[in-house]
């Protein structure tokens, strides 16, 4: 399979998005989302005078920002083929059967499992440093692949 898939990215001179750029955009997208969530709930978090208050509000949030999370993804990754951090870094993802955007139903399953991902300590994500395609748990379940721009 994965020759198969090499032979691929030969032929269509596409070329695999390094795990640095990954990660970078990953930072970015992370922190966008968390100042976003911090807009939000600014008053809940002004209000918390301790450190347990904040992350009783942080707590009680977290299923909310599971799915901003799943909806930033699904909707960028659809509509644009990349995040804001992965257009920040020049890298796409893109559908491994028609190598153009993922429809719908293939970035949903990419965002879901990339949260799965995330809450088993992102393993998901480390597999990807092993992987000669540098697919994550993620990429592997919706049959996606990071290519550079």
């Amino acid at each position: 399979m994965n020759e198969e898939i090499e032979d691929t990215l030969y032929r269509e001179n596409i070329e695999l998005a390094d795990i640095k750029k990954r990660s970078i955009a990953f930072l970015v997208d992370e922190m966008l989302l968390s100042f976003i969530l911090l807009i939000v709930l600014w008053d809940a978090f002004s209000q918390a005078t301790t450190m347990e208050e904040i992350i009783i509000v942080t707590n009680n949030f977290v299923l909310e920002y599971m799915a901003m999370k799943i909806i930033y993804q699904t909707f960028f990754v659809m509509q644009y083929g990349a995040t804001l951090g992965k257009i920040l870094m020049k890298i796409q993802v893109i559908d491994l059967r028609t190598l153009s955007y993922p429809t719908f139903p293939v970035a949903f399953n990419r965002a879901t499992f990339r949260i799965i991902s995330e809450m088993v300590f992102y393993l998901g994500f480390l597999w990807g440093s092993f992987d000669p395609l540098r697919r994550t748990w993620h990429d592997r379940t919706a049959r996606t692949l990071v290519v550079n721009v």
